[in-house]
């Protein structure tokens, strides 16, 4: 057993049933049937996505300055990861710290890579549903991008349930993405193809999903009895940006963005 861990990580869990494993093909894409049914995530589980998942996994890294962790975490023993995906956080925060054992979560194990550090243990569950892990059983969660999962009446329960399984003291720290397309020079109308997209986005999910969620992440985090929150809103550029327009982080994400598309281009 990982020292970071004080029981069986895998205590109370079951084998995957075949329910979940099964997939159905939309557009040429592969999801999870599970998933799609019972209106959870209603995102693409095939490689295409695993690679998605880690491009943009290298875009957060460029983001944040390589920062894995924005609070001022001593040694940590254990790390629960929310909606884990293609494992890359997950993945990452493992190799830096054998000692810590680091537990993901999520709705579908079709994207987990084959080759993983011993001391990460994938779980399959669906964050909608209260949580089944002890109180005080971590020390870090992580949940980044999972809005576009949680269901709109979970949110209140889903950060009460983070903050019951969090140890005194101790942190939790959320990436979420809000789907507005905007510019700086109002090129971007109401009538444009991307304003339009994210309209559209936000009008499909909205009537299970809250795609305004990212903007109330302080107030519910208040709500769920939380302190010494820091919120900070990051523009993402969608292409390359001219020098002197942005910071130097989001020169260097344009950049990559534009190179990324260029690279996707050629292989078509």
């Amino acid at each position: 057993m990982n020292p970071g861990w004080s029981r069986d990580p895998q205590a109370g869990t079951t084998a995957v049933d075949d329910r979940y494993v099964q997939l159905t093909t939309i557009h040429g894409r592969d999801y999870q049937k599970f998933s799609i049914d019972h209106g959870i995530h209603m995102v693409p589980v095939d490689e295409d996505e695993a690679d998605r998942l880690e491009a943009q996994h290298r875009v957060c890294n460029i983001v944040f300055d390589g920062r894995l962790f924005f609070p001022p975490v001593g040694p940590i023993r254990s790390v629960l990861d929310c909606g884990y995906g293609a494992a890359s956080w997950a993945a990452e925060v493992a190799e830096n710290d054998p000692d810590c054992t680091v537990i993901g979560v999520d709705i579908s194990l079709h994207m987990k890579p084959d080759d993983l550090p011993d001391n990460f243990i994938p779980q399959l569950d669906d964050i909608n549903r209260p949580f089944t892990f002890d109180a005080n059983s971590f020390d870090f969660v992580h949940s980044r991008f999972v809005a576009g999962g949680i269901n709109r009446n979970r949110w209140e329960t889903y950060l009460q349930d983070i903050k019951k399984i969090l140890r005194p003291g101790c942190w939790v720290q959320m990436v979420e993405l809000y789907p507005m397309c905007q510019s700086d020079n109002g090129s971007i109308t109401d009538s444009h193809a991307l304003r339009q997209w994210s309209h559209t986005y936000s009008r499909s999910i909205d009537e299970v999903k809250d795609p305004r969620a990212p903007l109330r992440l302080e107030a519910m985090l208040a709500g769920a009895g939380f302190t010494d929150i820091e919120t900070k809103m990051i523009p993402l550029p969608l292409c390359a940006w001219g020098e002197g327009k942005s910071s130097h982080s989001s020169h260097r994400l344009g950049s990559y963005k534009a190179r990324r598309q260029v690279l996707d281009n050629k292989t078509c």
